[in-house]
């Protein structure tokens, strides 16, 4: 069956072509923040999405007037204006304002806060891979210009190895333990990653010249061999594809949220590289199946075309 075992190495060649588009390219995974961009520049940046509901500013309960709060006046001790403070006040807002004696009755106007905690954060467009983490062409025009200018780079390498990044100096003791810790997690799973994939490559790039050799030579166990490095270069694949599968989720879902977590407007998933990789390990199994199925059939088609002997011959 030496058609089966060529139809194995053409696949086992794809396989390979379409891991290696992979590796060399970026698009593993992508997010697109025009969207969160966009809303955050609008006047208030106030989401408009159905389903979600604001809670005004006006609609929450007022906080008890603290007794320092009253000024008193040189008069008697009869407090001679009463100074009120608004929610926004009391979180840091500035717009402070004195209610004057006489207008008790009138409304006090507050300020409202509409502002996204995610829009105090800067999240560009970006594509990622195994080797470096781009921003996306013409997402932004202002990183564009800076881009040009020099000032931002628009590609910068993943590190396999451990660097501390820097760390907001509010952040508790313990919170600063955890996400170190993650760090570490990460770039192991990042290594996994790329180790794994490296050696599936080149478990199906051995098999794929033990396959060539064996069909020169019309050697089947050298073809059943093929067909058994072919399957382990695609459980080495399987592995490395899961773990990056989880290293992004992992990436995602690291605490605090506050600073890992992406909001909701913006879009992510992954690319095209992480499909290649994926039906390179696709064709990479069923080469494997392939080539150690045409050994088989070839010995039971020798088996039952081998003649009879009659009685008494040598």
């Amino acid at each position: 069956m030496r058609l089966l075992a060529g139809a194995g190495l053409c696949l086992a060649l794809a396989a390979l072509a379409l891991l290696a588009v992979a590796l060399s390219t970026d698009h593993w995974y992508e997010t697109d923040a025009r969207r969160h961009r966009d809303r955050c520049r609008k006047p208030g940046g106030k989401r408009n999405d159905p389903g979600y509901m604001y809670t005004p500013g006006q609609h929450l309960p007022l906080r008890g007037e603290p007794p320092s709060s009253r000024i008193r006046s040189p008069r008697g001790g009869e407090p001679g204006g009463v100074r009120m403070i608004s929610r926004a006040e009391d979180l840091g807002v500035r717009g402070l304002r004195e209610r004057p004696t006489g207008a008790r009755d009138l409304p006090l106007s507050r300020p409202y806060l509409a502002t996204d905690p995610h829009c105090s954060r800067r999240f560009n467009s970006t594509v990622s891979g195994l080797w470096r983490k781009c921003h996306r062409d013409g997402f932004d025009k202002d990183t564009e210009e800076l881009i040009l200018k020099g000032i931002v780079e628009r590609c910068t390498s993943v590190r396999y190895y451990y660097t501390s990044s820097s760390l907001p100096p509010n952040l508790s003791v313990n919170v600063t333990k955890t996400i170190r810790q993650d760090e570490w997690h990460a770039l192991h799973l990042r290594r996994m990653t790329a180790g794994f994939i490296g050696m599936a490559v080149s478990i199906i790039l051995f098999g794929w010249m033990v396959g060539v050799l064996g069909c020169c030579k019309q050697h089947d166990l050298m073809q059943y061999v093929a067909g058994l490095l072919f399957l382990m270069g695609g459980t080495c694949c399987i592995i490395s594809l899961c773990t990056c599968v989880a290293g992004i989720n992992f990436e995602l879902s690291r605490y605090p949220r506050s600073i890992y977590s992406l909001p909701e407007e913006i879009s992510h998933g992954y690319g095209w590289s992480m499909f290649c990789a994926w039906g390179g390990l696709g064709l990479t199994l069923l080469s494997g199946f392939l080539c150690t199925l045409a050994p088989s059939l070839s010995a039971s088609q020798s088996a039952v075309h081998k003649p009879r002997q009659e009685n008494g011959a040598v």
